[in-house]
């Protein structure tokens, strides 16, 4: 059985995780989310989560260890500080290789969203994609907002839904969501912080260096916003 996560840091302030998919982040039905285990197995009576993922999304999960630095994240997420990257994998070609999604997100009577193409307060998310052969593609996704499914409902809006995501694409045969928090990067106190860590879905032992350069996702030349 696979483990719910690995620790990747504890410092003083926080830790850092990097969680299974498949993992709920909240207990469900008495099924332990990712918030109690990591308090259960790391012996910590009190963490504070500072931002979600989805119970298929598997990847880097902060947890401040007081309220007060809790706090400070809470500023620096809501002020775009803190940088994300994710990667997703899809079997279906995209309706562009790279770009700029952009759109209000409205739910629907299912629980699904969609993606309209207003913008009076739009989801954002730029997005580079690279071939992997047998016609799978992997995705690097940056949003600079944090919607509900965005970046699930922004790869089914391009044609191309997450492999494995029951929602939005339920007739794959994946059975692990291929989307994972890929890498983080902030300033903290005075100081700078950077983690990445791979998906255990990444299938033939494929090196991200193989299709990236080995170049780090910040130093991509993003398409404009």
């Amino acid at each position: 059985m696979t483990a719910p996560f690995t620790l990747i840091d504890d410092n003083p302030l926080f830790i850092v995780v990097n969680k299974a998919p498949n993992i709920n982040f909240h207990t469900e039905q008495g099924v332990l989310g990712i918030v109690e285990l990591v308090k259960a197995q790391l012996n910590y009576q009190q963490l504070y989560p500072v931002h979600r993922l989805d119970k298929m999304t598997s990847g880097l999960l902060i947890f401040a260890k007081t309220a007060s630095v809790a706090a400070q994240f809470g500023v620096l997420f809501s002020e775009r500080l803190i940088e994300k990257y994710y990667l997703a994998v899809s079997d279906k070609k995209p309706k562009k290789k790279q770009g700029l999604i952009k759109g209000d997100m409205s739910k629907g009577r299912n629980g699904s969203y969609l993606l309209l193409k207003t913008t009076q307060n739009p989801a954002v998310t730029q997005f580079f994609s690279f071939s992997l052969g047998s016609g799978q593609r992997i995705f690097v996704l940056k949003p600079h907002t944090g919607k509900t499914h965005q970046l699930r409902v922004a790869m089914k809006s391009l044609g191309a839904p997450i492999n494995g995501d029951p929602r939005y694409y339920p007739n794959n045969q994946q059975t692990i969501g291929q989307l994972h928090a890929w890498c983080l990067r902030f300033t903290l106190a005075g100081k700078d912080y950077h983690y990445q860590t791979s998906p255990s879905w990444l299938f033939d032992n494929l090196s991200i260096d193989a299709w990236c350069g080995g170049n780090q996702p910040w130093s991509f030349d993003w398409p404009t916003l």
